[in-house]
């Protein structure tokens, strides 16, 4: 009865997270605070509950990325600084850039799994030295960031504005806030920064081009580098506290050849996600410290945390939701083709604002704001919009 009960879980979640990571500009993280606050109250098997929320998060990460290539494409004259995905589509390459995600993080999620067991076990012995300096890692970790920028002024740009998104997160981070539902700043502040310049900017192009055929121009070595790397980047997230999937991601791009391309790029910034539930799953029974929004959604829901039903609910959600990217995401670029990207743009951006409010209140849609003004800055600098990451990392840092 239990894994009736922990298949109809795993499907509800995949389910759920389709529609979240189909949703334009919602963060991951966001996502999983208001699972936080609405799993608590759901009828039904902790076990079950919690197995819906890690399907559900598995999923958003592996779907999140059809809204983003599909509409933070910029006009043809700006490809040179638009992300490498977004270059993809401008090539009209876009639903080859789709397989090349879902690739990536299965390719990843299957190599995480192979090795998560011994890394664990090894991690036991490091991470209590590792979390002693924990802070000088962090910093490391940003700084290391800014050194993958292509010039000395744009690693100088990408240090000011990370240390501005560190100072922006010590002053926002511990604010109180008064929203209709349980919960924190968080989801304005993800949402503001990561969410809604990418839908700003999708306001200045003209939508993607028409996309060609989707067979992928990616040699399989050059996608198991990409896999090896993103496996070891999550690795990193999975069992470090403070360090973002998105750090680990531009970080890991060195750890193998090949993945300096735009395909390399996406494979690997994929499976650094999809390796990072796999890595985190493993460290809440190891170390029953949750790593990940996901989790800690998991955590105070009380369920228990059995490793083989999650390690199965991730492996199947995995495999549902590369489905979902392939066969969704080619009719998702031909819809937001054909629809009027104002309008789109502009329902996505009032859900972001609705979710500040809900979880925060005035104090949330007051850091939304700010947060998408800073948002904006990275490309229009030319650098990556991951070093704002720091509003996160900073503050752990001065505080471990």
């Amino acid at each position: 009865m239990v894994g009736v009960g922990v298949l109809v879980g795993v499907a509800a979640g995949v389910s759920l997270g389709s529609v979240s990571g189909l949703t334009p500009g919602v963060h991951a993280n966001a996502f999983a605070l208001l699972l936080a606050g609405v799993a608590p109250s759901v009828p039904g098997s902790p076990l079950v509950v919690g197995v819906v929320v890690l399907s559900a998060g598995v999923t958003h990460s592996f779907v999140d990325v059809v809204p983003a290539l599909a509409l933070g494409v910029p006009d043809a004259a700006m490809a040179a600084s638009a992300l490498p995905g977004h270059r993809l589509v401008l090539e009209g390459r876009g639903r080859e850039a789709l397989r090349v995600s879902a690739l990536g993080s299965l390719g990843a999620c299957a190599l995480a799994l192979a090795v998560a067991w011994p890394v664990t076990g090894a991690m036991e012995t490091l991470l209590p030295m590792l979390s002693a300096h924990l802070g000088v890692v962090l910093v490391g970790a940003t700084v290391l960031l800014a050194a993958t920028e292509r010039s000395w002024r744009h690693r100088g740009v990408a240090l000011v504005l990370a240390a501005i998104a560190g100072a922006f997160g010590i002053v926002v981070l511990d604010l109180p806030v008064g929203g209709p539902l349980p919960g924190s700043v968080l989801a304005a502040l993800f949402g503001g920064l990561f969410g809604a310049p990418v839908l700003l900017d999708a306001l200045a192009g003209s939508g993607p081009p028409a996309q060609a055929d989707a067979r992928v121009r990616c040699s399989p070595l050059a996608l198991l580098g990409a896999a090896l790397a993103g496996t070891a980047g999550g690795g990193v997230v999975g069992y470090l506290p403070g360090v973002s999937s998105g750090v680990a991601a531009v970080l890991a791009l060195a750890l193998a050849p090949g993945t300096g391309s735009d395909r390399g790029y996406l494979a690997t910034v994929s499976g650094v996600n999809t390796a990072n539930s796999v890595f985190a799953t493993f460290a809440l029974v190891a170390f029953d410290t949750p790593r990940t929004g996901v989790l800690v959604a998991f955590d105070r829901i009380g369920a228990p945390p059995r490793l083989p039903v999650l390690v199965g609910a991730v492996v199947v959600s995995g495999v549902a939701a590369a489905t979902v990217v392939v066969a969704v995401g080619d009719r998702y670029l031909a819809l937001v083709r054909a629809l009027d990207t104002m309008r789109v743009v502009v329902v996505a951006l009032a859900v972001l604002v609705a979710a500040a409010w809900t979880f925060a209140g005035v104090v949330g849609v007051c850091v939304f704001a700010v947060g998408a003004v800073l948002g904006l800055a990275p490309t229009r600098l030319g650098v990556k919009r991951v070093h704002l990451m720091a509003v996160l990392t900073l503050p752990v840092a001065l505080s471990a």
